[in-house]
């Protein structure tokens, strides 16, 4: 998959009917701009009056532009600088409706990866005719970022003998054409070789200048990010964790989590891990960015609660490897359940509150059920997570004791279970009526405090709220 380099991306409009398309777009790129037609639009980054002289202008800065507008005007207003096809950024037509993601020109500074992050939001096909991309799924011409090719000008002999039919085999570590569909063979007559940075062998001999070998030099990455994708559903993902997933070479999770990002991934190595090997998960992660990959760690929720980030940097401090010095260490946040739970219902967590995990697997019950009474004391509206599992069912009935020593019995309680996923469930009940098979794992318990009040809606159902007055 070729790769953006364009470090930012205009997003241009001429009427206000193209606004909610052109502000997904931003929404999902955090490098991206929202262009406007004065008088036209309202709502925009910036508005421009002249549209000629603002396209020519961002293309001449190298900015991919993004154009909510028919094709032909894109063209023909940047005709005039079409003169090096190794320069020219990325430059795309978007239909008004989304229906229609056309990339025009930038092959060689990944348009093509651009169109088809662009046409997912959309859930449409990008209208890609790049014969090589669309046999080999990789742009050869616009590597990763981390690779640059030192031969170009015998890519295209090169291509078009692989076009014709020939093999090719790889010599060296490129993760993004072993998984491509490139037709590799350990005795085809064309070679790919990547040579790393610094060891000597940046221009090999025999090699570069040759129609029949492409050479690549791969220079370290280092980074690792520590994402979190919200509760599971796509829309609650966080346009900054969006690009992060797609732009890693290796994605590290639990099954389930990776699962939720499937749909972002082209040709990201997965390493599945079982939901408890969370320390043997970091040190992976840890050890693959250390060999200049760039890593991704997903959590579902926030990362940073009861989740991967806090098992990272244990990790990272207790293990303390020389080589783990230079990773481009990252915390990507996302919405937590507590956070969703509570918004399905209202507002129960609108004055102070506090989360703890019911699961003694980490930490001994006796620290929990202290925890539990302090909180119930000083009046903490709660979140409950980690409530009840196949193998501890008995701590939910305990915390429930320590909550009515208390707290009354009519105390509103929230259980929502499988957030943003098939199957999501939000329930509003009494502290008094809380039962064991009320929960699972995957279920979130919002525990009111003596203030939060219960209204009735018109639909039958009821909304939930903390005042934020405490009197």
């Amino acid at each position: 998959m070729a790769a953006l380099t364009s470090s930012t991306i205009a997003v241009i409009v001429l009427s206000q009917a193209s606004i909610p398309i052109a502000r997904q777009i931003v929404n999902t790129f955090p490098n991206a701009t929202l262009y406007g037609l004065e008088h036209r639009t309202h709502g925009a980054d910036r508005a421009f009056t002249q549209f000629g002289e603002t396209v020519r202008e961002l293309f001449s800065q190298g900015t991919a532009i993004v154009g909510i507008c028919a094709a032909g005007i894109l063209i023909r207003t940047v005709a005039p600088l079409l003169n090096n096809k190794w320069q020219e950024p990325p430059v795309l037509a978007i239909a008004e409706d989304g229906s229609a993601v056309v990339p025009l020109l930038g092959g060689l500074q990944g348009v093509n990866d651009l169109a088809r992050q662009i046409a997912a939001i959309f859930e449409v096909a990008p209208a890609i005719t790049t014969s090589g991309d669309i046999r080999f799924r990789t742009a050869l011409l616009a590597p990763p970022k981390e690779y640059r090719l030192l031969n170009p000008d015998d890519a295209k002999t090169f291509l078009a003998d692989l076009l014709a039919g020939a093999t090719v085999k790889i010599e060296g570590d490129a993760p993004w054409l072993v998984e491509s569909q490139l037709p590799i063979a350990p005795d085809a007559r064309l070679t790919i070789k990547i040579t790393e940075q610094g060891d000597g062998s940046a221009e090999p001999k025999g090699s570069a200048g040759r129609a029949d070998c492409l050479v690549y030099q791969r220079t370290s990455i280092k980074r690792l990010a520590i994402v979190g994708t919200g509760p599971g559903s796509a829309e609650w993902m966080s346009p900054q964790v969006k690009e992060v997933l797609r732009s890693a070479t290796d994605w590290i999770g639990y099954q389930t989590y990776l699962n939720l990002v499937e749909p972002l991934r082209t040709t990201q190595r997965l390493h599945v891990f079982d939901n408890r090997e969370e320390l043997e998960r970091a040190a992976l992660a840890l050890d693959l960015a250390a060999e200049g990959r760039s890593v991704v760690m997903v959590s579902s929720g926030d990362p940073g609660i009861y989740a991967m980030a806090a098992a990272v940097f244990e990790v990272l401090e207790r293990d303390q490897k020389p080589d783990w010095s230079a990773i481009d260490l990252q915390v990507c946040p996302g919405i937590s359940a507590m956070q969703a739970a509570a918004a399905q219902v209202g507002a129960p967590l609108g004055h102070d509150f506090c989360a703890i995990s019911l699961s003694d697997i980490l930490k001994p019950w006796e620290t929990i059920a202290d925890r539990i009474a302090a909180a119930a004391q000083a009046d903490f509206a709660i979140a409950f997570y980690n409530p009840v599992s196949k193998t501890r069912t008995w701590q939910l009935d305990k915390a429930k004791a320590l909550l009515l020593n208390s707290r009354s019995p009519d105390t509103p309680i929230v259980l929502a279970r499988n957030l943003g996923r098939p199957g999501q469930q939000t329930q509003v009940k009494k502290l008094g009526d809380l039962a064991i098979d009320d929960a699972d794992m995957r279920t979130v318990i919002l525990i009111g405090s003596s203030k939060t009040r219960v209204i009735d809606r018109a639909d039958g159902g009821v909304w939930v709220y903390t005042p934020r007055r405490y009197d």
